[in-house]
């Protein structure tokens, strides 16, 4: 049963107002229930069983996808559909017996009903493993690209300290990012309204549908329809149908190319190209729409062509969109060539081979990821001072004016802060362990350790704000390789370990807040999800370690793409994406690629820009304040749009950016009413059916290598878009430029 504390400010409907019961938030005013039953069984037999089991298969799939070209994660909508039946199942056919009557330890395995409230934490469950554990990355880094020995219990604790340390952060921050109104968390809305679908009985009006038909109906369509994209017709993920009209331009396919180009045109009709990298765009708020799709065009239609054709930085002696690393000849980097024996930077073997290059596009990202960083802070204070001072006075203050939802959940006991400290130490007190014990593998320095602590406790804050009203997370991750590339040159796996700690444990706190916030709109005892996000994170990560320990082991040349054939599963984009920022970050440093001793110096110059660019928008909104467009001009997310590309391409944007801007413009304004019924179970219902047929057709099919062989499977059909345009530069499959 919850825990119940006597409230006294319980205030009776009578005695709120109207003024009082309104979110401020439309979209949660429209969506999140105002009620509350405390009287809900919660932690009950069926929502161990099947959270704790969700968890382990979640787990062990979205690690196992992980690996893949194509990656797919399992969210856990798929879970949170999938459990319904089982959970009325096993209410109906478990005894109720009541063991141990008369006892203080009275208990039963069947309460009742299978709640709303028990699918919730079993969904919490799922959470923790609908992902992955971001530290998998060093172990991908090390075993597989580095080629080092690393043993199995110290990537464990790797594995473990990065994911839990963030529960300190989250319970220092969760007054402040849960309890306001105004810190909204909009994808959350979507599991909500999924969950209301689910469990709440609606009268069909005539000709009408209920959301859980509509759900269905998403699903099986969804369900069906993904054998085209994910098997019969795979161009559907990126149709370039630009480079029809000239097979053998590499301009017109460097425009038109949606995987290795600028994807003028390009759309994919499958619902993982829309919603793999920047979530589902049916969740994202329009005003946030907008600052992407701006920052998009910017970005991928004026600088990155710009610069190529004015040839910055050498560009044309590279691809036009490349996240590789480059000799000055266009020839491929062999960092194994620059590395000694003791897993350090060899400096003379470097100066010996050159400088390292990349593609100026991918020169560019990095320069809008210095912006982003410069604008977060200047924005925060500008456009959210008040707030952050204000919540900082209230946060403890019991006469502070709360929300409906805040109010309700007053009635529970909270989690008493030191829980939070007690996982924050031990953490601590593990990391510090495994950075002395284990200093010759790891290399990561005591002081390194309190340095990313500080960075992640000084960016979580800001970085919250902007999360839980945008649904749009700027990355962290380019600051903690910059400063520690900048302290600490030559190491790559201390680069690597200091970036995990200073972001992901920041990141990570984040998911426990969004999970906080999700549990707020549903009404579930703090404690009791406290209880279910440790334990599930705790299972995850042992099961993500498993896993990615046993294919590392088993899938032979796994990741190697210079061994593996070219339609290999196994090639690992994200993973070589962390591998080349530790090359660029932590091996070489970057003194000697953005600094005095690099090719990319000026690339420092998006700081500055980036912290001016919020003041320049706050006076304009001051000069100007009748232009109400101005306020929506959000400078961290616009600048940070691109965050995702790599491994992300112009394809996974464009498509997104279509169904967001008719999902949160279109509909939105036009038909309210459809949008406030159906946009968040649409949204999940896509996900769903895709999620179960894309693990469908791997175990049945393409698991045996059972392919079709034909045009239609030549995904995105654009293979001079990679080609370098400089003369002389030779390239596999290219036309010689002479």
């Amino acid at each position: 049963m919850a825990e119940i504390q006597v409230d006294e400010m319980n205030l009776s409907k009578e005695e709120t107002n109207k003024d009082d019961e309104e979110c401020p938030i439309k979209e949660v005013e429209m969506t999140v229930p105002k009620t509350d039953d405390p009287t809900t069984p919660v932690l009950t037999f069926r929502m161990w069983f099947l959270g704790i089991t969700s968890c382990i298969l979640l787990s062990f799939v979205n690690q196992f996808f992980w690996y893949r070209t194509q990656p797919l994660t399992i969210s856990s909508t798929a879970v949170q559909i999938a459990v319904v039946p089982i959970g009325h199942l096993m209410a109906k056919i478990i005894t109720k017996r009541v063991f141990f009557e008369g006892t203080g330890w009275a208990f039963t395995l069947n309460p009742g009903r299978f709640n709303i409230k028990e699918h919730v934490l079993i969904t919490i469950f799922a959470n923790a493993g609908a992902g992955t554990v971001y530290a998998t990355h060093i172990l991908s880094a090390v075993k597989l690209y580095y080629k080092r020995p690393l043993e199995f219990f110290p990537a464990l604790l790797i594995m473990a300290t990065t994911q839990m340390l963030g529960f300190g952060w989250a319970g220092i921050f969760r007054k402040l990012l849960v309890e306001p109104a105004e810190m909204w968390w909009p994808g959350s809305l979507v599991q909500v309204s999924l969950f209301r679908a689910l469990h709440e009985k609606e009268n069909r009006a005539k000709g009408s549908t209920t959301r859980i038909q509509f759900f269905l109906i998403a699903l099986v369509f969804s369900f069906a329809y993904y054998v085209f994209p994910g098997y019969l017709f795979q161009m559907l993920t990126s149709f370039s149908w630009l480079c029809w009209f000239a097979p053998k331009s590499i301009f017109v396919q460097q425009l038109g190319s949606g995987m290795q180009g600028l994807g003028i045109g390009a759309i994919g009709f499958d619902w993982t190209t829309i919603s793999s990298y920047l979530g589902s765009p049916l969740a994202s708020p329009w005003f946030a729409t907008a600052n992407i799709g701006v920052g998009f065009v910017l970005v991928m239609y004026f600088m990155t062509p710009l610069t190529y054709w004015y040839n910055v930085y050498k560009a044309k002696t590279f691809p036009i969109f490349s996240s590789d690393l480059y000799t000055v000849n266009g020839t491929e980097y062999n960092t194994e060539g620059v590395i000694d024996p003791h897993f350090q930077l060899d400096y003379a073997a470097y100066n010996q081979y050159g400088q390292l290059h990349l593609s100026t596009f991918f020169a560019i990202t990095y320069g809008l990821g210095f912006a982003a960083l410069g604008a977060i802070f200047v924005h925060v204070f500008l456009f959210h001072g008040s707030e952050v001072w204000n919540g900082f006075r209230e946060a403890f203050d019991q006469r502070k004016k709360l929300d409906v939802h805040t109010r309700l959940m007053k009635k529970y006991k909270q989690v008493p802060m030191w829980w939070f400290h007690i996982v924050l130490v031990v953490n601590m007190a593990l990391i510090f362990f495994i950075c002395q014990h284990y200093l010759e593998t790891f290399q990561l320095t005591w002081w390194g350790v309190l340095l990313a602590f500080v960075i992640a406790f000084g960016f979580t804050l800001p970085i919250g704000i902007i999360v839980a009203t945008t649904n749009q997370q700027p990355g962290l991750n380019i600051i903690t390789e910059y400063v520690w590339g900048y302290m600490y040159p030559g190491f790559p796996v201390a680069n690597m370990l200091f970036k995990v700690y200073g972001y992901i444990s920041m990141a990570q706190a984040l998911s426990f807040v969004y999970d906080f916030k999700l549990g707020h709109y549903m009404k579930i005892p703090p404690r009791a999800m406290f209880m279910a996000q440790m334990l599930g994170t705790f299972i995850s990560i042992i099961i993500y370690t498993i896993t990615a320990w046993w294919l590392m082991g088993s899938v032979p040349n796994l990741c190697d793409v210079s061994v593996l054939p070219a339609n290999s599963p196994w090639k690992c984009p994200q993973d070589r994406v962390f591998y080349d920022a530790s090359v660029i970050w932590g091996l070489i440093g970057p003194k000697r690629i953005f600094g005095s001793l690099g090719v990319y110096s000026n690339v420092n110059w998006f700081f500055l820009g980036g912290a001016i660019s919020p003041i320049i928008v706050w006076l304009a909104q001051k000069i100007f304040p009748k232009q109400k467009w101005i306020s929506l001009i959000h400078m961290p997310v616009l600048l940070g749009s691109t965050a995702m590309m790599p491994p992300a391409s112009s394809v996974n944007y464009t498509s997104w950016l279509i169904v967001a801007f008719l999902s949160g413009y279109v509909v939105y304004r036009r038909w309210p009413h459809l949008w406030e019924r159906y946009n968040y179970v649409l949204s999940g219902g896509l996900d769903a059916g895709t999620a179960f047929i894309a693990v469908l057709l791997f175990i049945t099919i393409q698991s045996k290598d059972i392919n079709i062989d034909w045009w239609g499977n030549n995904i995105d059909g654009c293979p001079l878009a990679a080609c370098p345009t400089a003369k002389g530069v030779p390239a596999i499959g290219c036309p010689a430029i002479l």
